[in-house]
């Protein structure tokens, strides 16, 4: 396929803090260096993609309407919305997912890629679970690990650092790398 190269991004954890189920945007608070080097991603001619498990709606704890609120105020606090589209899958673990949207199932790329002609070889998934590489690898895309200074699931994350393309202690060194690699490919 000779489509537009994209960085698809998780959003908890990766692009904001975690806060378990956030439905409230004043608590919206953005990982370190997203602010400064998500816009030069942008510049420098990828298409960027939101992709997130909000099982949250799935589970009854949380509406679409907040998880909307969430990454509208996640847009503002980045200075504009720089993302082409942004793909969540709702469904809690174990609900029926017949279109395998739900992350590590690479659905919701697949969809991006029909929606946006999008290459998938020429493109990059950036989280910071295993669920999220996989993701990524499931599509064909290479895949970054994003670590954070959680203990949270670190069994999960050796795997993931096993099977990741590059792992990035921040968003600036996953920037960075993903400026080297991938403009050095066109």
């Amino acid at each position: 396929m000779n489509g537009s190269r994209a960085i698809f991004f998780d959003r908890d954890d990766t692009l904001i803090k975690n806060v378990p189920y956030l439905g409230d945007p004043s608590r919206v608070v953005l990982m370190p260096r997203v602010r400064e080097n998500l816009p030069r991603l942008s510049a420098a001619g990828f298409a960027l993609f939101l992709v997130s498990n909000q099982s949250g709606v799935g589970r009854g704890f949380i509406t679409k309407a907040q998880v909307d609120a969430v990454n509208d105020e996640m847009f503002r606090q980045l200075g504009g919305n720089f993302f082409t589209g942004d793909y969540m899958c709702y469904a809690a673990p174990g609900q029926p997912d017949a279109a395998g949207e739900r992350k590590p199932a690479p659905g919701l790329l697949f969809k991006a890629r029909d929606e946006h002609g999008i290459d998938l070889t020429a493109s990059v998934f950036v989280g910071d679970r295993l669920s999220d590489v996989q993701c990524g690898l499931n599509a064909g895309c290479r895949s970054v690990l994003l670590l954070h200074d959680t203990e949270d699931g670190v069994a999960d994350r050796e795997r993931a650092r096993g099977l990741a393309h590059f792992v990035a202690e921040d968003f600036a060194a996953a920037t960075e790398w993903i400026l080297r690699t991938l403009t050095a490919t066109v």
